[in-house]
């Protein structure tokens, strides 16, 4: 049996024009990077596209080579109106789940953007905040605006984790981005968890048998 074909959908401008020819001035797009990850904080971006100054190539960050993330982070940060990328630790997503840490870090960089939005466009989820905001299934690979959040969230990510990677070589995080490959799966269980890892994620949780650090000891 052929495998499935993955649906493809094309990266415009589209909603947010629709959202000023309703009269909205300042279109935010929010994204998340890292939720499935073991490891660190789970990182959130929001971006104001200017419309008098159009960034070509913007797609979901997942489908960009690293090297073609950070150059288009670099001119997004160049042209965007504004933008701004919030974190919420390891220590938090064991408190409130991953899916209450990823909200919250898309809330707190809408929160920090400056000027603020009026409307927000959002991969996925709605939020609980004062601001009329859409949700929108697959945003990354729809929204421009939600694209650009999602390339500065997962390059901001990426650099968060190759600065782990320092402190923890063990685990090889500078190339798997913490993420359940076969080789974090076996440093985990050859080292047991570092105090930054989501002990809260069942690979983390059978691998922490005997280790010194517990998720609820930690601040």
């Amino acid at each position: 049996m052929p495998a499935p074909r993955t649906r493809q959908f094309r990266c415009l401008g589209t909603l947010e024009r629709e959202a000023r020819a309703a009269g909205f001035a300042r279109v935010a797009g929010a994204d998340e990077a890292g939720r499935g990850s073991l490891f660190g904080p789970v990182f959130a971006a929001a971006v104001i596209l200017s419309a008098d100054r159009p960034i070509h190539g913007l797609r979901d960050s997942k489908v960009l080579s690293a090297g073609r993330r950070e150059e288009l982070a670099a001119v997004i940060g160049e042209r965007a109106v504004a933008w701004a990328v919030a974190a919420v630790e390891a220590a938090a997503i064991d408190r409130i789940n991953i899916y209450n840490a990823s909200c919250l870090a898309m809330k707190q960089a809408i929160e920090q953007l400056a000027p603020a939005p009026d409307y927000a466009l959002v991969d996925g989820v709605r939020l609980d905040i004062p601001l009329p905001h859409q949700r929108v299934i697959h945003g990354d690979a729809r929204c421009q605006a939600i694209a650009a959040a999602s390339i500065l969230a997962k390059v901001r990510r990426d650099e968060c984790l190759r600065l782990w990677d320092q402190v923890f070589p063990q685990y090889g995080l500078a190339r798997h981005k913490g993420y359940g490959t076969p080789e974090h799966l076996k440093a985990l269980i050859a080292h047991g968890p570092s105090p930054q890892h989501r002990f809260s994620f069942e690979p983390v949780h059978d691998a922490r048998s005997g280790y010194l650090w517990e998720a609820d000891e930690r601040s």
